[in-house]
């Protein structure tokens, strides 16, 4: 599927790059491995992996002391009780790398950026092939901080026991585990499976995009986010919506807030709907507690939903009237490829019933690893084989968009983990104490690094400060402060780009039907002037 990787220029201009930031590296890391004051005290390297990731403190131990931590991650000065009487509680965070560590995902963010909008660059970043080089290079100069300049071990978070490498080469697989095995993989399984069935759903019928027609659409998929997740809602809706306008004038405005609201802020009502819910609900939320969040929910969506149509209304003025004849599609209102919709909730069944390690819901089996993955594979597979070509000739269906995403989020994967390696070690020395505090950190952050791991470090931070409303008794957090975390990594992936999954999927399908999207910027100069403004007026509500 993959383009090939074609001309001499390409590879030396990818290379060039590579060699750009491997020496802007090479500079900034040449005072030393870390800055002592900003990362921890290091674990006695030389012990066994396996003593050093349960080792306690001891009056005679003052290293092993000054890295106790408790179950909240802290690390405490007091003394602990033997190793052996609890070994579960026992956590240590691996020490934190210098700042400089986040230089190549800044890199990789301003190549997404601004390769674009160069008229020298534009044309070979059109090609995925381009893509994958800019994003490997920007992995690989992680990969050889974490080898060369770290000296330090790294937890292997693939395996059940947390066993932390010697430093050098070892660090550097278990960086390149964490990052692809753990997260990368899952995450682009989902996202592939849920667009290859999508892609076999076609929605058909005399769909006229006008403000009022869009509006509605929008609507539907805010609901039907929540059910069968954004990626799913977005990949059902986004081609019955650009059919439905394909003979407007102005349509990015509308591809812009699809992605807004059904790519992002439909999706807090339910578990499913989001990944960082569906962790909270793994670490003791109860499932239906997230339907709490329904007046966020309209609040936010509400906003969203008027704003865009008094801005659809306007746009449409200044077009000329709709002629029936010029309608693309007459076709009397059938969906096509209905065994994909079962398909479909059998991927949202995979992601609920199938997590690796733990037993499935009322039975003592639990899942080996990539279990799940395998399932949503044969699934694909399923819907590859049942549904006829006609089907997906009918939503030109290819797998351009599912590419550029893949080869992109390779890189991101591998370079934020330094940043979220930053987050566990000092996330509680940011001064988090208040339900607006948690929403706009956890909001800011999730805009750029994957909402997930955000939603964990500060749910894990809402832990150990008090609450300013009511405890949620099963996980130890306060509601208000629960509630902020929740709607701050769902809502605010909405900003860029890459704060959610399908948000560059969906931008690639608008641009293979020849919707001139923004760039980067552009796209975050909408979402500051419509989803900031309703955060604030959310916050001024809910979390004052």
């Amino acid at each position: 599927m993959f383009q090939a990787i074609g001309g001499f220029r390409r590879i030396l201009r990818g290379s060039g790059l590579f060699l750009v930031c491997l020496s802007m590296w090479f500079a900034g890391s040449a005072v030393g491995p870390t800055n002592q004051a900003w990362a921890q005290p290091p674990v006695a390297e030389k012990q066994p992996a396996a003593e050093t990731a349960h080792q306690t403190d001891t009056a005679d131990q003052p290293p092993a002391k000054e890295k106790h931590a408790t179950k909240h991650g802290d690390a405490k000065d007091v003394p602990g009780p033997p190793a052996e009487e609890h070994p579960a509680k026992a956590e240590h965070h691996d020490v934190a790398p210098s700042p400089i560590a986040v230089l190549p995902f800044v890199l990789l963010l301003l190549g997404i950026a601004v390769l674009p909008l160069s008229h020298k660059t534009a044309h070979w970043w059109e090609h995925n092939s381009s893509k994958l080089i800019v994003s490997c290079s920007c992995a690989a100069v992680v990969l050889i901080f974490y080898g060369l300049f770290y000296g330090h071990g790294i937890t292997d978070h693939t395996s059940l026991d947390h066993v932390r490498s010697e430093p050098g080469f070892p660090a550097v697989i278990n960086v390149f585990k964490n990052a692809i095995l753990k997260d990368y993989v899952p995450f682009i399984v989902l996202l592939f499976s849920l667009y290859v069935i999508s892609g076999g759903i076609n929605i058909a019928g005399k769909l006229e995009g006008t403000p009022a027609t869009n509006t509605l659409l929008l609507a539907i998929g805010a609901v039907l986010a929540s059910f069968v997740g954004t990626t799913g809602a977005a990949m059902v809706l986004i081609r019955p919506v650009i059919r439905a306008n394909a003979t407007r004038e102005y349509v990015k405005h509308t591809i812009v807030f699809f992605i807004f609201i059904v790519c992002n802020t439909g999706g807090c009502l339910l578990p499913i709907g989001d990944p960082p819910l569906f962790l909270g609900y793994l670490a003791g939320v109860p499932f239906f507690w997230t339907l709490q969040l329904l007046p966020h929910w309209a609040l936010m969506n509400g906003i969203l939903l008027l704003t865009y149509f008094v801005w659809d209304s306007i746009r449409s003025r200044h077009e000329k009237p709709f002629d029936p004849l010029t309608r693309v599609n007459n076709d009397p209102f059938a969906i096509r490829g209905t065994i994909n919709i079962w398909l479909l909730l059998a991927v949202i069944a995979c992601v609920a019933l199938l997590d690796p390690g733990k037993p499935v819901i009322g039975t003592t089996f639990t899942p080996p690893a990539y279990m799940r993955e395998s399932v949503m594979v044969a699934l694909v597979a399923l819907s590859l084989g049942l549904t006829s070509k006609a089907i997906r000739e009918a939503n030109s269906f290819n797998y351009a968009a599912i590419i550029e995403v893949s080869v992109l989020f390779i890189g991101i994967f591998v370079c934020m983990q330094a940043p979220i390696q930053i987050l566990n070690v000092h996330g509680r020395a940011f001064g988090i104490d208040e339900p607006w505090k948690f929403y706009w950190c956890t909001g800011a952050l999730s805009s750029f690094l994957d909402n997930a791991p955000t939603y964990v470090v500060f749910f894990e931070t809402a832990k150990s400060v008090p609450a300013t409303s009511p405890l949620l008794e099963a996980v130890g957090v306060g509601i208000k402060e629960l509630a902020a975390i929740s709607l701050g990594a769902v809502f605010m992936g909405s900003v860029t780009y890459i704060g959610n999954g399908p948000n560059l999927m969906v931008k690639a399908i608008a641009e293979t039907s020849n919707i001139k999207m923004p760039s980067f910027f552009g796209y975050m100069a909408y979402s500051f002037a419509v989803v900031i403004p309703a955060s604030i007026v959310l916050t001024l509500v809910f979390f004052r």
